[in-house]
């Protein structure tokens, strides 16, 4: 039997079907969307920004005491979400670049962390009708059914998702030999377009591994978590904690994990300005 919920998941939840409801009604009108480029390859759309206040407000209704850090807006609340305890991280549309293509691979993603740590994460696919929610210890669920990390033991039995550095192309070459490696591996590797959604399915046993380059909070706050409840170990490349302030990220069942995890290191450690980022450490 699922545990009572927090209030705070509840309007997560809330919030979350609220951003996909303006998500679903602007997917059957995508020819008419105004697509703007942040960046090479990173793109925003009036959806992101609409989704995104709709999950603003929400949350800033029922919490005006905390913080927000978003993607589209940045950061808010009390002292820009700076001097919370707690802290919303917030994705609108994780796969922007999907959805403007048609592409089904989207997302909400929202997290609650409470001193830089995430306690409540949501995880929303409009497309599929499926809600991804954890709790710190209370467990991950997908649409109320309790999930759990697969029983896979070994990487050559794996199925692994990625995503490509396009915000860190300087590291498309280290990218490329795990890439290579893995590919002859592992059983299999995807790269679906959503970093949330990719976490999600490692959570529900979907996929048994992840890693990706250079990921911004918002991509991986609400997947950590959830992948923390259903049984599997995450890392940033050094086997540590500070995923979310490097940005590089490893997930996986406790057995994949470990044999995943030396894999990168090994070409991560090989690169050539890996010398110079130790020494600024």
């Amino acid at each position: 039997m699922r545990p009572n919920l927090d209030p705070a998941i509840n309007i997560a939840v809330k919030a979350a079907r609220r951003a996909a409801a303006v998500i679903n009604q602007a997917a059957n009108q995508l020819d008419l969307l105004n697509v703007e480029s942040k960046a090479p390859n990173d793109f925003v759309t009036e959806v992101d920004r609409a989704a995104e206040a709709v999950i603003v407000d929400i949350l800033r209704e029922a919490f005006p005491e905390h913080g927000i850090l978003a993607e589209e807006s940045g950061r808010s609340g009390p002292t820009d979400g700076r001097g919370s305890e707690f802290v919303w991280i917030i994705d609108p549309l994780d796969g922007t670049t999907n959805f403007i293509h048609g592409f089904p691979q989207y997302a909400v993603s929202i997290a609650l962390t409470r001193k830089g740590a995430p306690e409540h994460a949501v995880i929303f696919d409009p497309v599929a009708n499926e809600l991804f929610t954890a709790s710190r210890g209370r467990g991950a669920y997908m649409n109320e059914r309790r999930i759990r990390v697969s029983r896979r033991l070994r990487l050559a039995d794996a199925l692994l998702g990625t995503g490509f550095p396009f915000r860190q192309f300087e590291h498309v070459d280290a990218y490329l030999a795990i890439f290579r490696e893995l590919t002859q591996k592992s059983a299999g590797l995807r790269r679906p377009g959503s970093a949330a959604l990719d976490l999600a399915y490692v959570a529900s046993s979907r996929l048994d591994g992840f890693w990706e380059i250079g990921l911004a909070p918002w991509d991986m706050a609400a997947g950590v978590l959830l992948i923390q409840e259903a049984g599997g170990f995450v890392a940033d490349f050094d086997g540590e904690g500070d995923f979310l302030k490097n940005g590089n990220l490893i997930a996986g069942t406790p057995k994949v994990f470990t044999e995943l995890l030396l894999t990168v290191q090994a070409h991560w450690r090989a690169r050539p300005d890996a010398a110079a980022s130790a020494a600024t450490r």
